[in-house]
């Protein structure tokens, strides 16, 4: 039962359990960053990307506490939309930008593109590009999900649906 005396829907327990996911792996990946900044510095660099060490040293630092933040919004159902937009503007650079990566070591190493294995930054270590990228559009279509069809009170946030009856009696 949910605090109005309910049940959860299916779709309800669904969305819920996106969120638990998606919520408690960016909480666990942003903490395993955050405690090692000069590491996950070290990642962004391999990239070549952005050349500016303030813009670098920057994202190093903040990027993790960020995304600890969103999964902790997740977790609590606060601005739920909300926070699934951003881990979307997140997630689909950042698959690109691993994928670009794996392309170009498969072009100097001559190897299949599955074999190839590197640690890309998200914090879990060294992976293999497929199953990572396999890992990151699942995350991307449960963080889709919860923007599309998230609770929709506040701002892109925290609340839950209402259907429309019940919204028209709220108002009269």
């Amino acid at each position: 039962m949910n605090g109005r005396g309910h049940s959860l829907s299916s779709p309800e327990r669904l969305a819920l359990l996106a969120r638990w996911i998606l919520g408690g792996i960016f909480v666990y990946m942003g903490l395993v960053k955050a405690v090692h900044p000069v590491d996950f510095l070290k990642l962004l660099r391999q990239y070549e990307i952005i050349e500016s060490h303030l813009v670098l040293n920057s994202i190093a630092v903040a990027l993790p506490w960020f995304e600890v933040f969103c999964g902790l919004l997740l977790l609590a159902g606060i601005a739920v939309r909300g926070s699934a937009l951003i881990l979307l503007l997140m997630l689909i650079p950042f698959s690109l930008i691993v994928l670009h990566r794996a392309l170009a070591i498969r072009e100097a190493s001559a190897i299949a593109f599955c074999a190839i294995q590197f640690d890309c930054g998200c914090g879990a270590g060294e992976v293999n590009i497929c199953h990572k990228l396999l890992e990151n559009s699942l995350l991307i279509l449960l963080a889709a999900l919860l923007f599309a069809f998230g609770p929709t009170d506040g701002v892109l946030g925290g609340g839950h649906r209402r259907s429309g009856s019940s919204e028209r009696a709220r108002r009269a």
